[in-house]
């Protein structure tokens, strides 16, 4: 049976390493310099990122640093070395225990390019806003060098770039299936999700003289081997799709141990489902693993990594989920179930250690956006039930909800007004990656254990979920009644369909902690596409503003939602964006930024995108094929229905409303999506037109004032 949460061991549970005496530093060191002034002789872990270093919960490398030097270790940090050469990650010397390596908060590849696959010429993770300070893969690159510097050092990965690679997995960039990355990093063990359990168990054991090697039962991490599986498991092979049609043999529910392991060498695939989850069921989990396809497999059949991908997803939960494992050539990558997750007193722990919530003082007076955006935010969550398939947070975070206490939260708040230099009394954010999930739940955790949805909310609510947001507007209202701060802010994005479950909450959230704007996200309107997102149809939407626009009329606030829509997402075809576009016209939203599908690793999405299948569902080589957008034209096109207002796109859109026979849809009227090439609006549409008009006669009227308080003043 699996652990109960109950008696996993804290993580702050663990006898202080010996280095404790040295005590906290004001900043992990970066340099030698740095060490020298510390009196340390060497590091005992060595940090590498390629995010700059700001001394803030945000940031993994800065939370997991902190939390390693809470246990008694000697931290150090090298960020954004210079990877073309060895020197740089040699600056502090060879570490004791492991060098522990990240990409950083973001993938790199999708922080240097965007969905378009066009380089990006800034980088919010790096002093400066500056492009170029980290290498394409970056987390391939620093393993490599960190062996090149010392080949015997363990080396350790980590953050989202590793965590979402950590199995064969379809590559935008290259447009090709690449192999788990811990095969290509060259590295010894691979930590996926929020890695507080598992680097706090790894540091421990290699301090006290663990092999690395040996290191193969801890949850939460992923690792290379060359031996057969162990003969006490029950392996599952799931090496090939569902043959439709076919009649699973019932199976005897008594069935002993004993008789389930003599089926141990039926149970060879996957189509034989109802047999093998009753076979299961008199197994124990922690000694049952599943075979996906092989890498070989998956790169050359689509349909097979569709069903690795959907198998995968289904072995989430930390209650239930069983060992997968996948051959690599001659070699097998181990992937142990998830870490369980933190519980609030951990939570509360990890979020309250010694950071200086700053950039390292190398940085000052270069800007750093990625800080900016949360110096005066805080993170009061973790984890989404959402299973949104174009996001990779449910994979990364897990689905159930981890959550700080109220008091560390607002602890956190005074911690900011009184330390925090430029604090005007404005808190930015009080979320995480959705904004209203804090302190929801399973309403029976026995079934949490033991439920295999991908999502509490999709195609409904979930009936066990607890929706009540009691606990939410109770932490609102203390936040925004502490001494010194004027107002308490949500910019995390909110999930509306839970909100409408609380019309309290609504109610508290519209007329007390919008500065304005609102972001939400029903990222389309047609139910087609809206059920490979598994996302609410546009109706919840609609629900929400009507009580959006009552609530801001109550509170004499004028205030707007800012709806965020996906193009060229799987399953939305040219009539889906076309009737999107005409929806927004009706409402009268003219979308600035869009955005357009990004097929990141390991999302159900992206398998969706490279397969053509649709991976929610049962696989088989007849089953429904699903429509995607693909090339630079097509996914252009998509965008530009979204941008039906700029007239860069019309003659893109004259020509594909042509091809559509919605010739209809193109003129001057109110009915009419855009203008016809002949149309003196050709140019500019008319609302621009009195756009420029009003500007002409605002700068003939104040101009001249301007010119003559100018004159005054000489």
């Amino acid at each position: 049976m699996s652990i109960p949460l109950s008696s996993t061991p804290s993580i702050f549970s663990y006898p202080k390493y010996w280095a404790e005496c040295y005590g906290i530093a004001k900043v992990l060191p970066r340099t030698r310099a740095e060490m020298d002034q510390l009196g340390w002789d060497s590091c005992d872990v060595i940090l590498v990122t390629g995010d700059a270093y700001i001394d803030h919960p945000s940031f993994g490398m800065a939370l997991i640093g902190r939390l390693l030097e809470n246990q008694g270790f000697r931290v150090g940090i090298i960020d954004q070395p210079d990877w073309r050469n060895v020197k740089g990650f040699q600056c502090l010397g060879m570490p004791n225990l492991f060098f522990g390596v990240t990409a950083g908060n973001m993938d790199s590849m999708i922080n240097r390019y965007t969905a378009d696959k066009k380089i990006r010429h800034d980088d919010a993770y790096t002093p400066g806003n500056v492009a170029g300070k980290r290498p394409d893969r970056a987390v391939n690159v620093y393993a490599q060098r960190c062996r090149e510097a010392y080949p015997e050092i363990p080396i350790i990965l980590g953050g989202i770039e590793a965590s979402l690679r950590r199995i064969s997995h379809y590559d935008y960039w290259s447009d090709k299936v690449r192999r788990s990355v811990i095969l290509d990093a060259k590295a010894d063990l691979l930590v996926y999700g929020n890695a507080e359990r598992q680097i706090t168990e790894i540091a421990h054991r290699l301090a006290q003289g663990e092999n690395i090697q040996n290191l193969t039962d801890i949850r939460g991490t992923a690792f290379i081997v060359k031996q057969q599986v162990p003969s006490d498991y029950l392996e599952i092979n799931s090496t090939r799709v569902d043959r439709p049609g076919k009649v699973d043999v019932a199976v005897n529910p008594y069935t002993t141990a004993e008789e389930s392991n003599q089926c141990k060498t039926t149970v060879d695939t996957i189509d034989r489902t109802v047999a093998v989850n009753q076979i299961i069921h008199r197994w124990d989990k922690n000694k049952t693993v599943i075979r996906l396809p092989s890498y070989e497999k998956v790169k050359s059949d689509p349909v097979l990594y569709a069903h690795a991908s959907r198998v995968l997803h289904i072995e989430t939960n930390p209650g239930n989920a069983r060992a997968l494992v996948q051959k690599h050539g001659n070699q097998d990558v181990w992937l142990n179930p998830p870490p369980y997750p933190l519980t609030s007193e951990e939570m509360d722990g990890v979020f309250e250690l010694s950071y200086s919530r700053q950039p390292h003082p190398d940085y000052q007076g270069m800007r750093l956006p990625a800080y900016e955006m949360i110096r005066f935010s805080i993170n009061i969550m973790r984890g989404c039930f959402g299973g949104c398939t174009f996001c990779s947070i449910t994979e990364h975070e897990g689905r159930i909800i981890q959550n700080r206490s109220e008091a560390s939260i607002l602890q956190e708040i005074e911690t900011i007004r009184d330390t925090v230099p430029e604090f005007k009394g404005y808190i930015s954010d009080l979320g995480g990656p959705t904004a209203n999930m804090y302190r929801l739940a399973c309403r029976d955790p026995n079934i949490e254990a033991l439920c295999r949805k991908p999502s509490c909310v999709f195609p409904d609510i979930c009936k066990q979920l607890d929706t009540r947001h009691d606990a939410l507007i109770q932490l609102y209202r203390k936040a925004r009644n502490l001494p010194g701060i004027k107002a308490v802010f949500v910019s995390s994005g909110l999930r509306y369909d839970l909100a409408l479950r609380s019309k309290e909450y609504i109610k508290e959230l519209i007329q007390h902690h919008v500065s304005g704007y609102l972001k939400i996200a029903p990222e389309h309107t047609e139910d087609a596409t809206l059920n490979k997102m598994m996302k609410p149809s546009i109706s919840i939407y609609n629900e929400f503003k009507i009580l959006f626009d009552k609530y801001s009329k109550e509170a004499n606030k004028e205030q707007y939602l800012i709806p965020y829509f996906i193009a060229a997402h799987p399953g939305s075809t040219q009539e889906d964006m076309l009737n999107l576009a005409l929806w927004l016209k009706r409402n009268k939203f003219r979308p600035d930024q869009v955005q357009t599908f990004y097929p990141s690793p390991m999302a159900s999405a992206t398998a969706m995108y490279y397969s053509g299948r649709n991976p929610l569902r049962k696989l088989h080589y007849k089953g429904e094929r699903v429509f995607t957008a693909k090339g630079e034209r097509e996914r252009r096109l998509q965008k530009a229905f979204l941008r039906y207002h700029d007239p860069k796109n019309w003659p893109m859109l004259r020509t594909a409303l042509k091809n559509m026979g919605r010739m209809d849809l193109i003129g001057t009227g109110e009915r009419h999506l855009i203008p016809p090439a002949s149309s003196k609006s050709m140019l500019t549409s008319v609302s621009q037109k009195k756009e420029k008009n009003t500007i002409a006669r605002k700068r003939k009227t104040t101009r001249p004032q301007y010119q003559r308080k100018a004159v005054k003043k000489h």
